[in-house]
């Protein structure tokens, strides 16, 4: 009997992925535990393993495919002994590389489907170009990709030609139809009338109202991707949603700043000469907010609408800029760690974020976050908080002040460290009491070697 291989999900909150690369074709033997595919979410490519064996008897969701539904079958096996020619899958024809792939039906999706089927009534017609309908009533075949993209560009999909099989519109026929600027804008109703494209509410504005703004050809518009529309809706959920309060520290750094000279200078060499690590200030903050957590644990909870989540360590999120977006990958038990493995660990995993080698267990969860702009010049700033997080910790540049030092005036190097606080479970004092934990382990760094 064939075995269906379908889309894994690989968080709790996956819908949809895109299958990247295939690593198998076709008539391959595959074996439990092989590597068949490579797929990529809004955050991380990961690699898909077969949990049975068997022959590649049809690949249904081509190399390339994007938007494909969690458990959707995008490929068969032929069990041993069985004619891989002969294998019926029970997913339809194989998608084009743009084209989406849907979920097989089950039994309790039937009352939705009926519910969704078409009425012989006819749609609308600012809704029918937007299904692939022409004026005439005629079917206009478009992948999902493309009527998507079609629909965010005012684009009548009607008048494209389409240059995939049987005429079919795709992707690039779309965009190119948005850089030539054809069909933008207008679509004709059945009577010969011009009716404006559907436009969304977008900020108290409408897309339309948004663009009449802009001067035509002065501006490349671009579509959300995946990641994109994650942290949207994420930080506007945060924003809308956490009634949050901000508090600041300024620090000195002057002890902390030496002793990561002597610890960078005392590092032992590893195989090829180089120094075995090199300590840097954003670890030492790293270290500070987990040792700052533990003094005050009152603060290293997670709010949920029935229940405030008491931590027992600290699992501290590193904000990372990766291209047209942002990671936290999460540094588990920090508390217990050196700073020689926090640094190890921060460079390892940032590295992987930029890259989208991320696994989803390295990014999901954690109790609070850092996030670093002094590198950038930038002297204080306020971040949202991400949730499960109930605080982040935005740390600006070090810069040379004049101070009072043992009652006189001396120079030293003070950094504003800005935190963001859950009010609904770290009230006023509270968070100010883990800032002031925090600001004690930055002026006594030799606290966090213990």
């Amino acid at each position: 009997m064939s075995i269906n291989i379908t889309m894994p999900a690989l968080s709790p909150t996956m819908e949809e992925g895109n299958l990247a690369k295939w690593l198998v074709k076709e008539g391959d033997s595959v074996s439990a535990g092989d590597v068949i595919a490579e797929i990529e979410t809004d955050k991380a490519t990961m690699e898909v393993e077969a949990v049975d064996e068997g022959t590649v008897a049809r690949i249904m969701v081509a190399e390339g495919s994007e938007g494909v539904k969690v458990n959707a079958v995008i490929a068969v096996l032929a069990e041993d002994g069985e004619d891989p020619g002969s294998v019926e899958a029970s997913a339809a024809q194989p998608s084009k590389p743009d084209e989406q792939t849907p979920a097989p039906a089950t039994a309790s999706s039937k009352k939705t489907e009926a519910a969704e089927a078409p009425s012989d009534k006819p749609a609308p017609m600012a809704e029918q170009a937007s299904q692939g309908v022409s004026a005439s009533g005629d079917r206009i075949f478009a992948s999902p990709l493309a009527r998507r993209i079609a629909g965010q560009n005012g684009v009548d999909i009607s008048r494209i030609n389409g240059s995939g099989p049987r005429g079919r519109v795709v992707k690039a026929d779309v965009e190119a139809a948005v850089s030539e600027g054809t069909a933008v804008g207008t679509k004709q109703s059945a009577k010969g009338s011009v009716q404006a494209v559907t436009p969304t509410a977008v900020q108290g504005m409408t897309d339309e109202q948004i663009l009449a703004t802009f001067d035509d050809g002065t501006y490349e518009s671009k579509p959300h991707d995946g990641m994109r529309k994650v942290i949207a809706e994420r930080l506007t959920q945060s924003a809308q949603t956490i009634p949050s309060y901000f508090v600041t520290m300024e620090c000195e750094l002057d002890k902390l700043l030496a002793l990561r000279t002597q610890m960078n200078e005392a590092a032992p060499n590893d195989g090829e000469g180089k120094p075995a690590y090199k300590i840097s200030v954003n670890d030492f903050i790293v270290k500070a907010m987990a040792l700052a957590l533990q003094a005050v644990p009152a603060a290293n909870v997670s709010w949920t609408s029935t229940d405030r989540l008491y931590h027992k360590h600290s699992d501290v999120g590193v904000a990372v800029a990766v291209d047209d977006g942002l990671f936290t990958p999460i540094v588990r038990k920090a508390e217990q760690k050196t700073l020689s493995v926090i640094s190890a660990e921060v460079k390892d995993i940032a590295g992987r974020a930029r890259n989208k080698k991320l696994l989803p267990q390295e990014y999901q969860g954690g109790c609070t976050a850092v996030s670093n702009l002094g590198m950038f010049g930038v002297r204080e700033f306020t971040s949202i908080i991400n949730p499960p997080h109930a605080s982040i910790v935005s740390i600006g540049a070090g810069e040379k002040k004049p101070i009072v030092r043992d009652g006189a005036l001396a120079v030293g190097t003070l950094m504003a460290a800005t935190f963001a606080f859950d009010h609904r479970c770290i009230d006023g004092a509270l968070g100010a009491e883990l800032a002031a934990a925090f600001k004690d382990y930055i002026e006594n760094p030799m606290g966090m070697l213990v």
